[in-house]
């Protein structure tokens, strides 16, 4: 009953706002669907008061994403223009052999357990239970690896 009486309104509402139709439809239908989603039961004669708020808040919300959206790719944009340095492809190159080096000096133990995390993507729950140990003695182990890479590379 609500979305015959007033979606006509809320969209007309939104695109007045917006000035983009399809917007304006989208943020309309979210609003009602939000009210079906959480049940609302609005007060009678400030339903609409309740659509309007919502609707409001939905473009509001929807507008500083799309800012920060912009904003974003046009700093993306204006980073592709530059190249990196061969001084700091030289850099990369000397911390990624530093890195690796790390990694290889490290004991069996600790470099299975960093590279599970790391590369597999296991979390300490599902290492500890791959390799037997608590998921404290996984803590520590990682732990000890991260102090060890953040003192040799740093």
């Amino acid at each position: 009953m609500l979305y015959d009486k007033y979606f006509d309104l809320l969209r007309n509402y939104v695109y007045y706002r917006c000035g983009n139709q399809e917007m304006a439809t989208d943020i309309a239908q979210e609003t009602f669907l939000k009210i079906w989603q959480k049940q609302l039961f609005p007060d009678p004669g400030k339903e609409k008061a309740l659509l309007f708020k919502m609707a409001t808040d939905m473009y509001i919300s929807q507008f500083r994403r799309q800012k920060l959206d912009q904003k974003y790719v046009k700093q993306v944009k204006s980073g592709d223009n530059t190249a990196p340095s061969p001084h700091d492809e030289m850099q990369f190159t000397e911390t990624q052999n530093k890195y690796n080096k790390v990694i290889s000096d490290l004991s069996e133990n600790l470099r299975t357990t960093y590279l599970m995390n790391r590369i597999d993507g296991l979390t300490y729950a599902e290492i500890a239970t791959n390799l037997g140990l608590s998921v404290k003695a996984i803590e520590k182990r990682m732990s000890t690896i991260l102090n060890v890479l953040r003192k040799e590379l740093l």
